[in-house]
């Protein structure tokens, strides 16, 4: 069985990692370890009218934000990497400088460090110079920068359309087949 770890940080758009654990959930074949920091828990209140717990449900394996003892702070536990959906720029900016003062940002370390995939989906805009900076810093050090940019050619009809296009970009990029968006196809 596949392993990847889900961090879900404190920026806004708590629907994406709802919606990444769900489709991991019906895809199956994926082990799931959720980290869930508290500024998340929050967001998730304030953002989805549900709570924490609703998330939890979904994933195989659920980690506390202040534990850093817990198996996926070390290099020795094997998975396939980690998607951090929603990203904030608090959080990239922790992983970016190795800060490693929660387990999102230790165990986002420790997948820069054993070459596997991290995927960050950043929740910020406008960025500025120090954003752009910590971002290249990311992207130079081996993370996947993928922020939530809706492709029009897929004709949206719903905010769900819009976050099923960025979760399935994501899933991509661990390699993990799904049909959670429309595909680009040559006009006719």
């Amino acid at each position: 069985m596949r392993r990847i770890i889900v961090g879900i940080s404190g920026a806004s758009g708590s629907a994406y990692g709802y919606m990444a654990l769900q489709a991991l959930r019906a895809i199956g074949g994926v082990e799931t370890h959720l980290v869930i920091s508290e500024a998340a828990r929050r967001t998730i209140e304030l953002e989805m009218d549900m709570q924490p717990d609703g998330f939890e449900a979904l994933a195989d394996v659920v980690h506390r934000d202040d534990d850093l003892a817990a198996a996926i702070s070390s290099g020795s536990f094997l998975t396939e990497g980690m998607l951090v959906i929603p990203c904030s720029m608090k959080s990239a900016s922790s992983i970016a400088y190795s800060l490693n003062d929660n387990l999102l940002s230790r165990s986002a370390d420790v997948c820069l460090k054993e070459k596997r995939k991290l995927v960050l989906v950043v929740r910020e805009t406008p960025l500025h110079l120090g954003h752009l900076r910590t971002l290249t810093q990311l992207a130079e050090i081996g993370a996947v920068i993928l922020p939530p940019i809706p492709a029009m050619y897929a004709a949206p009809q719903s905010v769900d359309d819009i976050v099923a296009h960025t979760v399935g970009k994501a899933l991509d990029q661990f390699g993990i087949p799904n049909e959670l968006f429309k595909r680009w196809r040559s006009p006719q």
